[in-house]
């Protein structure tokens, strides 16, 4: 049993008060707080380290070079990819998505081909695939999702041609909490020579993560939806993709040989990461990876479930609650509208109360016109959290439901 209180006084952010109330923060899918050995990685750095990194001969740069590279290698056996070089860093999972997107379908993708989502998918795992398909002349097809929120695994395999040229889809979805059958995906998608891209930002701070046991081709996630700073994220692809790919960027770095008459490009991992790097934040998703893998990502698991379990009983009980997203395999996520109240005003009241949840359509428009709804209330949890501040959270909405006569 992990001891929350004890993880919860690592996190400074959270021994404060909004509007006279202890705050209470549900707002983890869109950011999660960060520990202090994360403020302290950065910190460091910058009063210790700070120096640009790579062909560096001095000893800043080459101590933070060796610190850069080192944490490459961190996330490497985080994730389980078989080599360091196939750990592409960016500036989080829209930007490796776009790299994707981008890169894969100038080399891969002509007129008339078809590219596979969901219905399900965050604006960020949609529109760069509709600019590609603009790009290249190619169509967009969607796996639908059924009432409960779950992809149609009945319909997907019906969608795959020799047209198709990638499936995205996302590991969990930020909106509906659904824990996808990516596995089976990739298998169906590969059984057909299909690569597939998973875009795992809602998934690594809640579950253990094995690009090889997934067998995916492509995957993206966020450091600062997994306690680490906002502005790192990383691709890990499978160097064959990587390889036949056109760079993303050109610049810095990213060259092996510069003239006026033609170019040569790095090798992996450079080849995709033109300019000055986000040193001090790589750093901290290195602090971010040491505090999950400390604490027990398992343990971290275990403890979210109960939370969801403990949320959706509590809300239940509440009387009004209308659950947006109900499959059988989720994660800590919980959509709701309270009875006829716009989740804007009702989120609204809650802030007031000292409690952070996320309101609206959470990024995934789609979702709420296959719902009919504007949007939705967002609680999601992370290991800091207690049913004691879910507990806050159903006293809120009832002052909610009293103020508003239903």
């Amino acid at each position: 049993m992990l001891d929350i209180n004890k993880i919860r006084e690592q996190f400074p952010i959270l021994h404060q008060e909004v509007y006279n109330k202890p705050l209470v923060y549900f707002d983890n899918a869109a950011t999660t707080q960060k520990p202090r050995q994360v403020i302290d990685a950065l910190i460091r750095y910058y009063e210790k380290q700070n120096s640009n990194i790579h062909r560096g001969v001095h000893y800043l740069s080459q101590q933070a070079t060796d610190a850069f590279e080192a944490t490459r290698r961190q996330v490497q056996q985080f994730i389980n990819a078989p080599n360091a070089h196939e750990i592409i860093f960016t500036r989080g999972t829209t930007e490796s998505i776009n790299l994707v997107a981008s890169s894969f379908c100038k080399r891969f993708v002509q007129e008339g081909d078809e590219i596979l989502i969901s219905e399900m998918e965050h604006h960020s795992n949609l529109v760069p695939w509709q600019m590609a398909c603009e790009d290249r002349k190619a169509r967009l097809v969607v796996i639908p999702i059924t009432a409960t929120g779950e992809l149609d695994m009945e319909v997907f395999p019906t969608l795959l041609n020799n047209r198709t040229k990638i499936v995205a889809v996302t590991h969990v979805s930020n909106t509906l909490g659904t824990i996808n059958p990516v596995k089976e995906i990739i298998e169906i998608a590969h059984s057909q020579g299909i690569p597939v891209l998973i875009d795992g930002a809602q998934a690594v701070s809640h579950m253990r993560v094995d690009v090889q046991e997934l067998g995916c081709d492509f995957y993206c996630f966020s450091g600062h939806k997994m306690y680490a700073p906002m502005g790192i994220g990383v691709l890990f692809g499978k160097e064959e993709f990587l390889n036949a790919m056109p760079p993303y960027q050109g610049g810095g770095e990213m060259i092996k040989t510069v003239s006026f008459s033609g170019t040569t490009f790095n090798e992996l991992p450079f080849k995709f990461e033109a300019g000055t790097p986000n040193v001090g934040d790589v750093l901290g998703l290195g602090a971010a990876i040491d505090f999950m893998t400390a604490t027990g990502i398992d343990e971290i698991a275990a403890h979210e479930q109960h939370l969801l379990e403990y949320a959706t009983q509590r809300l239940t009980e509440a009387g009004g609650i209308r659950f947006i997203g109900t499959a059988k395999n989720k994660t800590g996520v919980v959509s709701f509208l309270i009875n006829n109240i716009h989740p804007f005003d009702a989120g609204t009241i809650l802030d007031k109360l000292g409690i952070a949840l996320r309101t609206g359509h959470h990024c995934t428009q789609p979702i709420m016109d296959h719902y009919g709804i504007p949007g939705t209330m967002r609680a999601s949890f992370a290991v800091y959290n207690t049913t004691q501040e879910i507990d806050i959270m159903i006293e809120g909405i009832a002052r909610t439901k009293k103020m508003f006569g239903v």
